[in-house]
Order: structure tokens, then C-alpha cells, then sequence
């Protein structure tokens, strides 16, 4: 008899993960369809986005240009001095205008910096292929996101790096994330999805934390697969 129970426990225990498991699965291939679908995310290759950033009450011209998985270049105009930020995935360079602390030089960038940045060369998500990117997905549960359901999702990169994601359980687009910025944990809040060439992209985020407060960025154009010399990347001597 105690056999016969041990193995009616292991079998619901089995079928309850079974089911986590799917549950987990249909919320992220939902997402990814949402956003185009796979075959059209794997399509890009380039991402040209320019935006305007609000911040401290200051309004900040910015240009992102992205090779999908090699590199980003950052740059921005702040009262009239440009700022670069530059990242290959292992190693970055920067430009900071001396009101920031900088030279106006190019400069190397540190190392805990290049990790965040270089995060942003994926730029659909860690759900996206999620498995084989090594990450995990766990399902919290179901919570209210500005009165809205959304699911809430706990992802834990293949670096260790976690986040907290929450997928709106109607447009299952995500609405906000939760993570570690700068040894502080911070917000970015996804809103006003649009259409470019049939992929959704947020065209306003909302960041937040104790120490830098609440900035904005608003998309005016996002242009995709356009063609990118990659000497744009590379660091230019002094």
C-alpha cells in the first residue's frame, strides 16, 4: 500500500510540473508571437532607434545603432556635448563630455558597465529562444499591472543575472520589468507598442530607481535592417 501511494504522489507531482512547464511554455510562445513571431524576430539584423530622453527636466536627443548580438553604439547630446557609449559584448569605450566626470576623450569603458550594456545587443528579451540562450523561466503567478492582469514571470539568465518580467495576459506584450541597476533594483515600465515592419516595439519606457529616479524614453523612429559600417564601432585614437 505504501508503495501504491508513494507512486500515486510521484505520478501528480509529475503531472503537476508537466503542466507548470507547458504553462510556462504557452506564455512565452504567446509573447514572441505577439511580437511577430520567431521567423520575423530572427530576421533582424540591424536596429537604427532614435529617441528623445527625459530626464531631471532636461529633454536628450539619442541614437542607438545595434548589430543583433555584436554591437551597440550609444549616443546623445547633452547640452551640446556629445556623450558615446560603445559595446562589443566583451569589451566597451566611451565618450563623456567633462561636465559627467569624463575627459571628452574616448575612454575604456569598466567592465560592470560593459555587462549592462551589453545586454541591450539582445534586443527582443531573454524569453525569446530563452531555453537555448540557457536561461530559466519560472511562472509566479498572475498579478494586477496598472489594473491589468499580467503574468509574472522570474527569469534567471545564464549568467545569474535575475529579473522579474510581467507579460500583460491580454496583448501578452511585456508591461514592466524588475531588475538589479547599478546595485539598486529598478524598474522599466513598457508602454505605447507600435508596429515597425511587422515586429512590436515599445515606444515608451518609463526607467526608475532610488538613485537616478524616474527617466523617459520616447521612440521617434526605429529603422530595421539598414546597412551599418561596422568602423562605427571601433574605438578612434586620441
Amino acid at each position: 500500500m505504501k508503495t501504491n501511494r508513494f507512486l500515486t504522489v510521484a505520478a501528480a507531482a509529475f503531472l503537476s510540473v508537466s503542466a507548470y512547464a507547458q504553462t510556462v511554455d504557452e506564455i512565452v510562445d504567446k509573447h514572441v508571437a505577439a511580437m511577430g513571431g520567431l521567423d520575423k524576430l530572427k530576421s533582424v539584423n540591424t536596429i537604427i532607434t532614435e529617441r528623445s530622453i527625459a530626464v531631471q527636466g532636461m529633454e536628450i536627443p539619442s541614437k542607438s545603432t545595434l548589430v543583433v548580438g555584436k554591437f551597440l553604439r550609444s549616443e546623445s547630446t547633452i547640452m551640446g556635448n556629445a556623450m558615446v557609449q560603445v559595446v562589443d559584448g566583451k569589451t566597451g569605450w566611451m565618450i563623456r563630455p567633462t561636465q559627467m566626470g569624463g575627459t571628452g576623450e574616448p575612454e575604456d569603458m569598466p567592465a560592470d558597465q560593459v555587462k549592462q550594456q551589453a545586454s541591450q545587443l539582445d534586443p527582443f528579451g531573454s524569453l525569446v529562444n530563452y531555453k537555448e540562450k540557457g536561461n530559466k523561466v519560472e511562472l509566479v503567478g498572475k498579478e494586477k499591472v496598472d489594473k491589468k492582469d499580467n503574468y509574472h514571470l522570474k527569469v534567471t539568465g545564464s549568467d545569474g543575472q535575475l529579473s522579474d518580467q510581467f507579460i500583460d495576459a491580454e496583448t501578452y506584450l511585456i508591461s514592466k520589468v524588475k531588475m538589479d541597476m547599478g546595485g539598486e533594483t529598478g524598474e522599466i515600465d513598457f508602454s505605447n507598442y507600435k508596429e515597425v515592419d511587422g515586429i512590436k516595439f515599445a515606444n515608451t519606457l518609463e526607467m526608475s530607481n532610488a538613485q537616478m529616479g524616474l527617466i523617459t524614453l520616447l521612440t521617434n523612429k526605429v529603422v530595421i535592417n539598414a546597412q551599418v559600417d561596422e568602423a562605427l564601432f571601433k574605438k578612434p585614437a586620441k
